[in-house]
């Protein structure tokens, strides 16, 4: 073990707390020294699979001991901004896994906090550390997709159903973080949703929302727990080529030299682009499917963190990319078309 090793304890080691946990003890300049959990099968499992952390049932002891340094944060999303508060009173640097809060104002008192005392805020929006969003992400930015048009997403599944949050909030953080990253964080001109509860009164089971970004961007976001697929699915339709990103493929990208483009045709008076006798020209070309070296992502996001706390680094998922993907969850509570409980 480093002896210049950042001191790190965790809160709550339940459905992703132990992939957090896993990832954090296995980096050379990390020592997870507490995690934290109320229920004793939990604390059990730290202490059978990981004996160098102590696992006990009250955070004071993380936030009363000066060797920790850092928390991380996986808790059930509505304790998150309480949490994280009280960890940066006690001058520790934050983890947070997504959503970082639940509504902007949480966010914003975060941020003050963090820069009062020059502390590391980070959400655990892991797709950003994924490879295959970076390549698309590098696609988008290199131009090679043209002008990006629209991006829609679906992330499906039967089952896992919350109490705690509705589908949007549970799954939609994920689309949202990718969809900001790839096109530079803007903020959309619009945020509509449409929802129906099922299974709970007041909380949603199925959602779509749409985005509406400056220069004519589009986004269409579907996520559920009732569907008969596990889907993992996004799309960006360019101007000269389209691009699937599929999670659950063995080909997690594939690039398609398709489109449509206009053609200029000679008009009566001798002029081009007229209106009335505009004609299109359909692309197919060839689909290329990259090879995109995996690592696992979670693994990316913890060394990033770390890397933030020790070098006073901004991260990619700090409070402001954290701030937007809330913001517009938000909206799209404030704006759903569809009332609950119909």
């Amino acid at each position: 073990m480093n002896q210049n090793a950042i001191v790190l304890a965790q809160l709550g080691c339940g459905y992703w707390g132990p992939n957090l946990l896993r990832n954090f003890s296995a980096l050379p300049n990390c020592r997870v020294k507490y995690v934290v959990d109320s229920s004793s099968e939990r604390r059990s499992y730290v202490e059978k699979n990981f004996p160098g952390t102590r696992a006990v049932e009250s955070w004071d002891f993380a936030f009363g001991d000066s060797e920790v340094q850092g928390v991380v944060i996986a808790t059930p999303a509505g304790s998150h901004y309480k949490l994280a508060k009280e960890a940066l009173l006690a001058g520790k640097h934050v983890f947070v896994e997504k959503p970082l809060a639940t509504q902007v104002t949480e966010v914003d008192e975060l941020d003050r906090l963090a820069e009062a005392r020059s502390l590391t805020v980070m959400a655990g929006h892991t797709f950003v550390y994924n490879a295959a969003v970076r390549y698309v992400k590098k696609l988008i930015d290199s131009g090679e997709l043209g002008e990006v048009r629209y991006i829609y997403s679906q992330r499906l599944n039967l089952g896992r159903i919350r109490s705690d949050i509705d589908a949007l909030w549970n799954f939609a953080p994920h689309d949202i973080s990718i969809i900001q990253y790839w096109l530079g964080d803007p903020e959309p001109l619009s945020v509509t949703r449409n929802g129906m509860d099922y299974m709970q009164a007041g909380i949603d089971d199925v959602v779509f929302m749409s985005l509406v970004y400056p220069g004519k961007v589009m986004a269409n976001i579907h996520v559920s727990w009732l569907d008969p697929q596990k889907v993992r699915k996004m799309i960006v339709v360019g101007s000269k080529k389209m691009v699937v990103y599929d999670d659950v493929a063995e080909d997690k990208i594939a690039i398609y030299d398709k489109g449509i483009d206009k053609k200029a045709v000679l008009g009566e008076n001798m002029d081009y682009d007229k209106p009335q006798t505009m004609q299109f020209n359909y692309r197919s070309g060839d689909i290329l499917l990259p090879q995109v070296k995996f690592i696992e992502p979670l693994r990316t996001e913890a060394e990033h963190f770390v890397d933030c706390v020790i070098n006073k680094r901004v991260p990619l998922t700090g409070i402001a990319h954290a701030r937007n993907v809330v913001a517009i969850l938000e909206r799209a509570q404030r704006t759903s078309l569809v009332g609950q409980s119909l």
